[in-house]
Order: C-alpha cells, then sequence, then structure tokens
C-alpha cells in the first residue's frame, strides 16, 4: 500500500502507524473465540497460554484475565461488547481451552487512537456472532466502563478487581425506587450502612433522613450529624395511633372476643377524640384522626359504656380494655408513649424533630427502639412509618420534601408468611415498598436474613447491595431478585470479603463488584464483636459494674 499521500500526526506517526499500533496493542489482549450466543449470554472458548501471559502483566485487571468475575470485550464493527465471565470449565478434548460463560453488561464505542472503550452505555445493540474474537477488558476499559457520569453521586469504594476505579452509586434512582443491604453478621453490614448514609448526607446536607434502629448501634455513628432520640427523649404521643395500631395495644383478647373489644374500642375512642378542641375544626373525625384525647376521658366513655349494659349482658369485654390501658398508663416503662405530658397537641412539632424540617446541618434521626418493650416496639415502628408516608400524601400540594426511611433488622418487621403475625409494621412498609415512590418516601432495608423478607418486598428495591450471604436459602432469595446480567456477580456473594459487596440494579450502572471504603473510627455505629481473647484476661471492678448494670436494669433506663 502507498503511504504517501498520509497526512503525519503531530509526532510525526502516520495515521497508518498509528493503527497498527493500535491493532498490536489490542491483538496483545486477544483471549479466545466466541462460540455461541443466547439472549443476554455467551459462550466463550479462551486460550489458556494466551491468559498465562496476561496474568505477569503489571495491569491489576489483566491478572485477573479470565477468571469469574472479570470482564472481556467482543468487537462488533466499530463497538466493543462488554461482558461479565460467570463460570468457567476446561475443553473436555482440549485441556489448553477454557470454556466460560459470559453475560453481556453493555456497549461503548471503540476509540480510534487507543482502542479502548469510550462512551460506555448499559444494554446490546448489537450481538456478535460465533467466530467473534474475544479479547481481555484493561484497568483502562474499566475505568471508562466505571466512569461516573454527571449525575449526582456518591462514591463508596473500589471497583474489584482495580485498584483505583471508584464505585460511584446514584443517589436519585438509588433512592426514588428503594434500596437493600443484604448480608451476614460480621460481614461488615452495620458499618456499610453507617458509611453509605454518611456519604448521603454529607451530599444533602439538609435532607430528610429516618432510622429505625433496634439495637441502639447507630447513635454512636451519627453524634455530630443527626438527631438522637430513644425512650427518654421520643416522647411519642398514643393519640397518634391509628384505630388498627390501638387495637394492637390495647386489645389483648383472640377470636371473636378481640372482635367485639375491637368494636367497643372503636365506638369509646371516638368519642374521646371528638371531646378534644381540635376535633372541632376536623370536618370528617374518624378513629384515624391524629386528634389528641385523655386517657382518662377514654376510660371514663368506656366505664359510661359499661353502665348502660343491662345485667345480663357480660361486662368482660369493657373490664379487659379497662384494665389494660390503666396497666399502660401505670407501667413506667411506657412513659415515652403515655405520659400524661404528651396529652398537648404536639404533633407538628413532633413531624417536625423526627423529620428534620428544617434539617438545620443534621438531616439524619437515629431511633434507638432498642429500649422499647418488647410487645409495643412493631407498634412504634409501624406508627413511625405511616407517619413518614402519610406526611408524603398530605403534603403533596406542599414544596416537596421527600424522606428516606431506613429499616435495619427489616426481616423483624416485613416478615414473610411463614413468619407473619399480622401487625400493622409489615403491612405499612410493605405499603411504602410499592407505592412510596410516588409520594417522595424511600426506603431502605437492611438485614442479614433476606429469605425471611415479606415476598416481592425485597423486588421492589431497585438497587441491591449484597454483602456475604452465608446461607444458600438468603443466596437463591437475593439471586431471584436480582435483575438478569448480574448472575455472574450473584455467583460470587457466598465468596467476598468483609467490606466488600456487589451492588445491581438502577443505582450502578452496570452490576459491580465493591470493596467498601474504610470508615473513621468516630463514624462507625457501636456493633464491634466482643474480642474474647483479650477480654476475659481483664479482671478488677466487677462488684461495682454489677451494682450500676443492677440500677439501671430496675429503672429501665441508660
Amino acid at each position: 500500500m502507498d503511504h504517501m499521500g498520509s497526512t503525519p500526526s503531530p509526532d510525526g506517526a502516520s495515521p497508518v502507524d498509528l493503527a497498527a499500533a493500535r491493532t498490536a496493542s489490542t491483538e496483545r489482549l486477544r483471549i479466545g473465540e466466541v462460540m455461541d450466543v443466547s439472549g443476554s449470554t455467551a459462550q466463550v472458548v479462551m486460550h489458556a497460554e494466551s491468559l498465562r501471559q496476561l496474568h505477569a502483566s503489571e495491569d491489576s485487571t489483566l491478572q485477573m484475565a479470565g477468571q469469574v468475575g472479570s470482564q472481556i470485550k467482543v468487537r462488533v464493527g466499530n463497538v466493543w461488547l462488554v461482558a461479565g465471565l460467570r463460570d468457567q470449565k476446561l475443553h473436555p478434548r482440549d485441556h489448553q481451552f477454557i470454556i466460560a460463560t459470559a453475560d453481556f453488561l453493555g456497549e461503548g464505542d471503540e476509540e480510534v487512537l487507543t482502542g479502548r472503550i469510550g462512551n460506555f452505555r448499559r444494554g446490546v445493540t448489537r450481538y456478535p456472532i460465533p467466530g467473534s474474537l474475544v479479547y481481555a477488558a484493561t484497568s483502562a476499559d474499566l475505568r471508562q466502563i466505571y466512569a461516573a457520569d454527571d449525575r449526582p453521586h456518591i462514591d463508596i469504594g473500589t471497583i474489584y478487581p482495580t485498584k483505583d476505579t471508584r464505585a460511584a452509586l446514584y443517589m436519585d434512582p438509588m433512592l426514588g425506587k428503594h434500596f437493600a443491604l443484604l448480608g451476614s453478621t460480621g460481614t461488615g453490614k452495620s458499618t456499610s450502612a453507617a458509611l453509605i448514609l454518611h456519604k448521603i448526607i454529607e451530599k444533602a446536607p439538609e435532607g430528610h433522613v429516618v432510622m429505625i434502629d433496634p439495637h441502639g448501634e447507630y447513635s454512636a455513628a451519627f453524634k455530630g450529624q443527626g438527631a438522637l432520640f430513644d425512650v427518654d427523649n421520643l416522647a411519642m404521643p398514643y393519640w397518634l395511633l391509628n384505630f388498627e395500631e390501638h387495637c394492637e395495644v390495647f386489645v389483648t383478647s383472640e377470636g371473636k372476643d378481640r372482635q367485639m373489644d375491637c368494636d367497643i374500642l372503636s365506638r369509646c375512642l371516638l368519642q374521646a377524640r371528638s371531646r378534644n378542641k381540635a376535633a372541632e375544626n376536623v370536618s370528617k373525625l374518624t378513629v384515624d384522626s391524629p386528634v389528641p384525647y385523655l386517657l382518662s376521658d377514654l376510660l371514663n366513655i368506656i366505664q359510661t359504656e359499661m353502665g348502660k349494659l343491662d345485667k345480663a349482658t357480660s361486662t368482660a369485654p369493657f373490664m379487659r380494655l379497662k384494665s389494660k390501658i390503666e396497666e399502660l398508663r401505670a407501667d413506667p416503662r411506657y412513659n415515652f408513649m403515655f405520659s400524661g405530658m404528651l396529652v398537648g397537641d404536639t404533633m407538628a412539632s413532633f413531624l417536625t424533630k423526627i423529620f428534620r424540617l428544617p434539617a438545620d446541618g443534621r438531616p439524619i434521626s437515629i431511633i434507638d427502639v432498642s429500649g422499647v418493650p418488647s410487645d409495643v416496639v412493631r407498634v412504634v415502628v409501624a406508627v413511625l412509618a405511616r407517619m413518614v408516608f402519610d406526611y408524603a400524601i398530605w403534603s403533596r400540594d406542599e414544596p416537596q420534601r421527600p424522606i428516606l426511611l431506613v429499616c435495619e433488622e427489616a426481616h423483624r418487621y416485613v416478615p414473610n408468611e411463614r413468619n407473619a403475625d399480622g401487625s400493622s409494621v409489615g403491612r405499612i412498609l410493605s405499603r411504602i415498598a410499592k407505592e412510596g415512590r410516588k409520594y417522595g418516601v424511600s426506603l431502605g432495608l437492611i438485614t442479614q436474613r433476606p429469605s425471611d423478607l415479606a415476598e416481592g418486598v425485597l423486588s421492589q428495591c431497585g438497587t441491591i447491595i449484597a454483602m456475604r450471604l452465608n446461607n444458600e436459602r438468603d443466596q437463591n432469595f437475593v439471586r431471584a431478585a436480582m435483575p438478569e446480567g448480574s448472575r455472574g456477580f450473584i455467583d460470587s456473594i457466598a465468596a467476598l470479603r468483609n467490606r466488600e459487596c456487589v451492588i445491581c440494579g438502577e443505582g450502578v450502572s452496570i452490576p459491580i463488584r465493591v470493596m467498601l471504603d474504610t470508615l473513621a473510627e468516630e463514624k462507625r455505629p457501636a456493633s464491634t464483636d466482643p474480642l474474647f481473647s483479650s477480654l476475659w484476661r481483664d479482671s478488677g471492678g466487677e462488684a461495682e459494674v454489677v451494682e450500676r448494670v443492677v440500677r439501671r436494669w430496675r429503672s429501665q433506663g441508660r
């Protein structure tokens, strides 16, 4: 070929020379061919010797070439298709070759001068044909593939198998379509949740985040950035409960008796609410209306209704209700909810402090429910979740203030049918999962047992962040909820290291495996496992410790 007419490039090389250099560089990465293509997957055959040569490369990505979880690329015209390797096996007849399954991730344009991938996008428009050449992806390719675009995002770690490519979570799609963080005990799940929430509130200091903390872990992590609430300062008025929640707290009977008790409570509760001045401004007062009432009024009304009965009619339902209400009012453990100080109309101030309106640079509320008596903890979580949802519904004509509700140990509150107990908290959280995004309510579920979650709730989460899951039932449950194309990543979740996770869904461009950043000590939750080997060497002061513990135990306070 005659090169005389070629225009030299600025460094003196002709376009033909550059093309030859680009081809040579690309051919060095050639590792095999496509055998067959089926929908979103392909079978490829790779040359073991080519892979061994690349494993000696200084590029950390090429050192992983051909391994499960690594990426390959296939040229189709002037486009590079990118795929992730899911599994592999030796060729049955020739052990110099390896057969692997690849899941297509997306495609990007081939850069003219370098042959690298540029302008990467999700999805595939042109498929390769059998015999198409397969090349290993480089770190430079992965930087292009995983590079965050100009959408608002948070950096949370480093993408595997690179050493410096940052992992981005896009805030709007992640929060707008809910997210779930899953991982077995001891995988760093709580610290990872704190990391993600810290990154979110750093990006949005005027945000509105409500976190249900069942173990009191997260208060230590958000001392300076959030408002911390527990049984000592939560002050959640009992009259905020709707009728269903009232029944869960006040009605103790079962079967036919329960229905009778609920009917009586409904009638008396409506009368009690109607006695408040605030009811005068309510056009349609119902038992669900969040209007203050006095417990003493409710007890008097129950007593009056019981007095109207003839002697032949049983007073047992009225006595059951009356004794339960008196019991709760007298028990100091329930003061955060049933104190006489909570009768005033404090609904606006309660919403303001819990939802951080305004945030004042402290956009997260940590609701520590570890001190809430076990028989009402679900009701407390139900009320908080419902208040978030109802506020979003009734504020639709106002300037929108989206709220993120994060629920730790989510399997406790939205259990599957096998563990369901009919409590209202499961229904409201399921409703938020299905309808919340229409109203600007985002749900973040954190759990170590995804298989114990209600059917369908996990599939409503647009972004799934999966850490190591040791239980095979949990792995299968998550695999079923993951979008197509991420199966190769899901198969690796049993082998993830601590602080490592697989992320797929709306919050990322394509599925990624990430080593999460280390969180500063003062920002970590108080969830560190005790070190038996060192703690069992310590001694001294036990009598004073037991004395203090007994005092706190008896007073039911910290």
